[in-house]
């Protein structure tokens, strides 16, 4: 009996330990009819850039074996948008408006007759680098796709990456249609963002996520409401990236790679921060801290791209930092030097 992902999608991505693993996915597939596809990571093997990678190669078998007829010459290919409580129809949305088709979205709501045809796309519109930049390189290499790097994060971002794709076109009128979306969407959110950054200029914010491309995002969103950074950081950033986050910050932002929850907890003690951005595992830290805390990572059910969710993350920022259980804190400095005094005493 074929597998819910075989029923459901019509097609299998599979791992398996064995000496033959192409062999056993070539003799499921003439069973089932559909393509059964390996994914080369026996027992998991490697880091976490290993397994973006090995996924990419196993998406890239699919990505040529469909008909790209009727695709228009204005079309692009959303790569590394997992559709985070429905981003990537907001984004399609845009681009919609814009005059340009969207052929396939690779991961988020995808579709894999879509993914079949992706390399009919113009281009490819690489969000998550950190995942899949490397389909996007072998999409260039074998067909000739260009691709650039976005970030739907953030007003100032998500207005350049849509005229990004305007650019790349070069059509004028689409660049009319473009500015001119743009235009009407930041008008929409304006007045009430403006209402926010009036309460929050001046407080303090901490980033820390996967990876260093949303950090750079961040950075610019807090600036946009008001806020200080102080620190921030990732996961999986280079020395690139680092020194990139080094010139859009303020002298004296403390900028960490890799860190653990007690250099974490260090730094937003140092710092005294009013919130702190990050993922599930460091939720615990903050509020330990009594530091109000906003969720960034993949379990979050709130949209924070493009210009709607612009808006929901200065709402959320706002309701963390403001929210009057704080009153029911000891004094944020002294609470920080008791708990300073308790982790050196650990």
């Amino acid at each position: 009996m074929p597998c819910i992902w075989c029923t459901v999608y019509s097609t299998c991505i599979v791992g398996i330990i064995g000496d033959d693993l192409e062999a056993v996915c070539r003799k499921v597939t003439e069973q089932k009819g559909i393509p059964v596809i390996p994914v080369q990571s026996e027992g998991f093997k490697g880091n976490k850039r290993s397994g973006y990678k090995a996924a990419c190669n196993a998406m890239f078998r699919l990505i040529g074996t469909g008909d790209t007829t009727g695709i228009s010459k204005h079309s692009i290919n959303i790569l590394g948008d997992f559709n985070l409580a429905g981003e990537i129809w907001m984004v399609r949305e845009y681009f919609r408006r814009m005059g340009v088709e969207v052929v396939a979205n690779i991961t988020g709501d995808g579709r894999i007759d879509d993914i079949r045809r992706a390399h009919g796309a113009a281009l490819n519109v690489v969000q998550c680098s950190g995942a899949t930049m490397d389909l996007a390189n072998m999409m260039e290499e074998k067909y000739g796709t260009p691709s650039i790097r976005v970030s739907y994060f953030g007003i100032e971002d998500m207005s350049e990456a849509l005229y990004d794709v305007a650019r790349f076109f070069k059509d004028p009128e689409m660049m009319a249609r473009t500015s001119e979306l743009i235009q009407e969407e930041v008008r929409k959110i304006q007045p009430e963002l403006q209402k926010y950054k009036k309460a929050l200029t001046g407080k303090k914010a901490a980033i820390y996520v996967g990876g260093s491309f949303k950090a750079f995002s961040l950075v610019k969103a807090f600036r946009l409401i008001g806020m200080d950074v102080v620190m921030v950081g990732s996961q999986t950033g280079t020395k690139e990236d680092y020194e990139e986050l080094a010139e859009i910050t303020d002298p004296g932002t403390i900028i960490v790679d890799d860190s653990n929850p007690l250099e974490l907890t260090s730094f937003l003690m140092e710092k005294e921060v009013d919130v702190f951005v990050g993922g599930v595992k460091e939720r615990p830290i903050a509020y330990k801290l009594g530091v109000g805390f906003c969720d960034h990572n993949h379990e979050r059910k709130e949209a924070l791209a493009g210009f709607a969710g612009m808006l929901n993350f200065a709402r959320e920022v706002y309701s963390s930092v403001m929210s009057p259980v704080w009153k029911f804190v000891p004094r944020k400095t002294a609470a920080f030097q008791r708990l300073n005094v308790s982790a050196l005493e650990r």
